[in-house]
């Protein structure tokens, strides 16, 4: 297997109000509306996709019943505190869930979590040992 990862899909319960959380609030370029069956976000090589929670349950061939910690986060590395600090405020202007607010981490940087509309943890971290560049792609440095 190639190291990469193409589509990442969240089952989601209320489609239109993620494609409006994603698209609007968030930003994030993608064709869809409201009333599509499924949604893609163009996210730099990899798509983000969301799909109705019951019926990605049956495509995988699972229960959809769940509840609790998935044991999964998505991040979003940015290059700077204020640039956390700065997204966190949108989030809360658009009715995101902020989980922890923006602080030091243990490990040297600076982040928060916030929930979208379905309950999906996303990271959003400022790492100083890691550049990002003007594309939003993480350049890890090897030191």
């Amino acid at each position: 297997m190639k190291p990469a990862i193409s589509v990442i899909t969240l089952g989601v319960s209320d489609m239109a109000n993620s494609v409006r959380f994603y698209r609007d609030g968030l930003g994030l370029p993608t064709r869809a509306s409201e009333k599509d069956q499924i949604a893609f976000f163009e996210m730099k090589g990899t798509m983000l996709a969301l799909f109705p929670r019951h019926e990605l349950a049956v495509d995988a061939n699972i229960s959809p019943a769940g509840s609790g910690f998935a044991g999964i986060t998505l991040s979003h590395n940015v290059s700077s505190m204020k640039e956390v600090d700065d997204l966190i405020s949108t989030i809360r202007k658009i009715g995101g869930n902020v989980v922890k607010v923006p602080q030091e981490t243990a490990w040297g940087g600076y982040g928060s979590y916030f929930a979208d509309p379905d309950g999906y943890l996303w990271e959003v971290v400022y790492n100083p040992k890691w550049k990002v560049d003007e594309e939003g792609l993480v350049i890890r440095n090897t030191d």
